[in-house]
C-alpha cells in the first residue's frame, strides 16, 4: 500500500484511510515524499533544504502511522524520491513494489476560476496499476450543517 505524503495534516487522513481498509496484518506500508526537480536543474540535483524537509515529514508520518495502526502494518517504509513530476514517481513506485492500492487525500481548490485538485491526482488516477482511494477533505465550513 503506498501513501504519499507532502507534510500537511491531510498525510494524517491518507494514513487513518489507508489503516481503515488494511485487511491482515502482512500489509506493508509504503510512505513517499516526492521532491520534484525544476527543469532547470538535472534530476540528480542536490537539494539539500528540500531533503531535509521531506526526510522530516516521512518520519513524522512514519510515528504516526506507527501509533494508529499498532499491529495492522507488517512494516513501515518510507522513500524519498526526487522527479520531474510527483504523480509520475507516485505511479513508479507502485509499480516497482506491486502495491496493491494507492491512498492519498487530496482538497480541491480555486486556480484560475476551475475548480482542481492539482495535476497529480488525476495522473495517479489515469496511469496507476492498482486501486486509487482518494478522500476528498473538506475546507473547514464547506460540511453541511
Amino acid at each position: 500500500m503506498v501513501v504519499p505524503v507532502s507534510g500537511s495534516p491531510d498525510d494524517e487522513r491518507a494514513i487513518d484511510l489507508a489503516a481503515a481498509v488494511c485487511t491482515g496484518s502482512e500489509t506493508t506500508l509504503i510512505l513517499v515524499y516526492v521532491v520534484e526537480v525544476p527543469q532547470r536543474y538535472a534530476l540528480d540535483v542536490e537539494l539539500p533544504e528540500q531533503i531535509e524537509r521531506g526526510s522530516a515529514i516521512l518520519e513524522r508520518a512514519a510515528q504516526y502511522a506507527q501509533r494508529v495502526a499498532r499491529g495492522k502494518w507488517k512494516r513501515v517504509l518510507t522513500e524519498l524520491l526526487q522527479a520531474r513530476v510527483a504523480g509520475a514517481a507516485i505511479v513508479d513506485e507502485a509499480i516497482e513494489r506491486a502495491a496493491d492500492a494507492i491512498i492519498m487525500a487530496t482538497r480541491s481548490r480555486w486556480t484560475l476560476g476551475v475548480l482542481t485538485q492539482g495535476e497529480t491526482l488525476p495522473y495517479i488516477l489515469d496511469n496507476a496499476p492498482c486501486d486509487v482511494v482518494v478522500v476528498r477533505v473538506a475546507e473547514r465550513g464547506e460540511a453541511a450543517s
